[in-house]
């Protein structure tokens, strides 16, 4: 009968010396002082089969231990930290193709049954058993639970507003079935914030009161001073924003800190179940220090050496000063191109409450007007130094979707043809400033709403302004906290915002294209149709514009392809439609986003992509396999 350590050395393509094992378990991170008991050995501490990753490139196998230290700029921040560890059930690799991660294995039919099969022997970090019960306790002791979910199943696992059936196999093996087909269901399973299907069942049933007595779970809920235990169980299961030291998980670093703290703590998890094709276990790095800084001086300190891995809070702005830094102090700095369809979008909100406004942004002829307005080549050399591309809100040519016709639709400067379209709507009085005048005789002066988070919007609202001037209309900028104006977008307070483009500008054809239709409230050109389509018809309003019904109709035909071909041409109709249409004014992508690392930092790519989604930031790179080079660093 083949060992769990026999098993691992011929997953990894060699066998694995028993040094090698033996070595890593007598480490001094196993006998740290601070542990109350010594952990078990390495080979009880890994899946009978981990995930064996194969480093390509220019990556190579690394040294176990090390701390690095990165910078953010609130207590919040530590959300980055599941995302860039990126511990997905199915994830994707650099070349977006997805692989089973902390699944064994896993099997589609028809694109609506999905069969799961965890690894044997997997633990969460704390030693526990993952297996199926951590599945049926979201399913049916979270999801089920009015008190927990009010709306019950969560709606990104519906189709149609129907739920799957959920079944557990075996314990290691679940399944969820769909009436109709899900084929955006592993996308959603791999990506940066993943609908959670499973949570550390063992750990949690003692904040819940099926499993919990009254009077303890009472004085669990007075000592966290909240007020009942629905909010006593969020408090602890939270893992977007992992505060909760004593939560298990899966990823490769822990939290060892609680809030409110100046630094937090992240350590490796000793039962991580990756490994490298020596064997090693990874992550390499031991610790992760988040150090909370000022946002607006992370750059500086960045530039001096203060962080070992830095990305946030950076942009292409301080490329100058970081790259001067590399002269004086032991940094690497790197460009990404970052994956957005538009680094900034001016996102008119088809659904204001404003009836002029609303009318004339639901007009074809307004939107396109106000994108052939903008001189995208005069902002990508003022505020991207010309190293970003002229482009509407589109996809990159890094997606094999990518058309020019669809990045350039409506996207080159004419005056001309901009005045001549405002005109046709019927805009043609003007007040003694040159300013056009609406409908019911006020100017035509857009308030365009940011939470003002980056600093270039304004340099580049200024510009726009110039421009628009020319063809009558006049921009007013407006800063909002965050959370006060998702509020305003959604009861149609505001008229126009500005933000991000797409989030995934390099999607697949078997990535959803739910960014192009209706399909979400956090939609700032549609949030009530979005919200209609996300509800399921309760809530928002349905869309009444011809070609957002298109749009969602086709959304509706792309889940239900049965081949990749079809999907493709859903694609294709839905990218031409939305760029033509000009529902969101991009400007400029495929700009550049500056990353700091320690000159001793190994396996960390030179170029790449940048993005929340489908990247997961740093996530489809993996850096539990980033490493520190003691000798590089001298």
């Amino acid at each position: 009968m083949i060992t769990r350590r026999q098993a691992l050395a011929l997953l990894a393509g060699t066998m694995v010396p028993h040094q090698v094992l033996a070595a890593y378990v007598d480490s001094d991170y196993v006998r740290r002082p601070d542990l109350k008991e010594p952990l078990p050995p390495i080979d009880q501490r890994l899946p009978k089969v981990p995930r064996v990753v194969k480093l390509e490139g220019d990556k190579a196998p690394g040294r176990l231990g090390g701390t690095i230290r990165m910078l953010i700029g609130g207590q919040r921040d530590i959300r980055y930290m599941p995302i860039n560890g990126y511990s997905r059930l199915i994830g994707y690799n650099p070349k977006l193709e997805l692989e089973t991660d902390i699944l064994e294995s896993f099997e589609v039919k028809e694109e609506r049954i999905f069969t799961f099969r965890l690894r044997d022997g997997h633990r969460w970090s704390d030693g526990s058993e993952f297996t199926t019960e951590d599945f049926r306790y979201v399913w049916e002791d979270m999801f089920l639970n009015k008190k927990l979910y009010k709306g019950g199943i969560p709606a990104s696992l519906k189709v149609d507003g129907k739920a799957p059936k959920f079944e557990v196999l075996d314990r290691l093996t679940v399944r969820y079935t769909w009436e109709d087909p899900n084929p955006d269901f592993l996308a959603d399973v791999a990506s940066p914030s993943p609908t959670r299907l499973m949570h550390p069942a063992a750990y949690l049933k003692q904040f819940h009161p099926k499993y919990q007595t009254p009077e303890k779970l009472a004085e669990l809920v007075a000592k966290s001073r909240v007020e009942d235990w629905v909010a006593l169980h969020q408090l602890k299961s939270r893992v977007v924003r992992p505060e909760n030291p004593a939560l298990p998980t899966l990823d490769p670093w822990c939290n060892r800190t609680e809030p409110p703290s100046g630094q937090f703590i992240f350590e490796r998890n000793p039962y991580f179940h990756r490994v490298d094709e020596k064997g090693q276990q990874l992550p390499y790095i031991d610790r992760v220090l988040l150090d909370v800084s000022s946002p607006g001086i992370i750059s500086a300190k960045a530039g001096t050496g203060e962080s070992d891995l830095q990305v946030t809070n950076l942009d292409f702005s301080d490329y100058t000063f970081l790259k001067s830094a590399e002269q004086r102090y032991p940094i690497t700095v790197d460009l990404w191109k970052r994956t957005q369809g538009s680094r900034m979008a001016l996102i008119p909100n088809l659904n204001c409450k404003d009836p002029v406004w609303r009318g004339l942004f639901q007009d074809v002829r307004v939107r396109r007007a106000l994108s052939l307005a903008i001189d995208r080549d005069e902002i990508n050399k003022a505020v991207f130094y010309g190293l970003g591309q002229k482009s509407g809100n589109a996809i990159l040519p890094d997606s094999p979707l990518y058309r020019d016709e669809y990045r350039l639709a409506w996207a080159d400067l004419n005056l001309d043809k901009a005045n001549a379209l405002l005109d046709e709507v019927g805009l043609t009085k003007r007040n003694w400033d040159g300013i056009r005048l609406l409908p019911d005789g006020r100017p035509m002066t857009i308030i365009v709403e940011s939470s003002g988070e980056n600093a270039f919007e304004t340099d580049v609202l200024e510009l726009v302004n110039d421009h628009w001037l020319e063809i009558g209309v006049k921009i007013f900028i407006h800063i909002s906290q965050r959370e006060l104006l998702r509020r305003r977008i959604k009861g149609g307070d505001t008229i126009m915002t500005v933000g991000p483009g797409l989030d995934n500008g390099v999607p697949t054809p078997d990535m959803s294209p739910r960014e192009l239709a209706p399909t979400s409230d956090d939609q700032q050109q549609w949030p009530l149709w979005g919200l209609y389509a996300l509800s399921n018809g309760h809530d928002g309003k349905p869309p009444d514009l011809a070609e957002a019904i298109a749009l969602q109709d086709l959304m509706g035909a792309w889940r239900r392809a049965p081949s990749s071909e079809e999907r493709t041409r859903i694609w294709h109709e839905m990218l031409h439609i939305f760029t033509d249409q000009v529902f969101t004014i991009g400007i400029v992508n495929a700009t550049l986003q500056p990353i700091v690392t320690a000159r001793s930092l190994r396996n960390v790519p030179q170029k790449a992509l940048y993005g929340f989604d489908p990247t997961a930031f740093l996530g489809v790179y993996m850096p539990d396999t980033f490493w520190l080079d003691k000798e590089a660093g001298k």
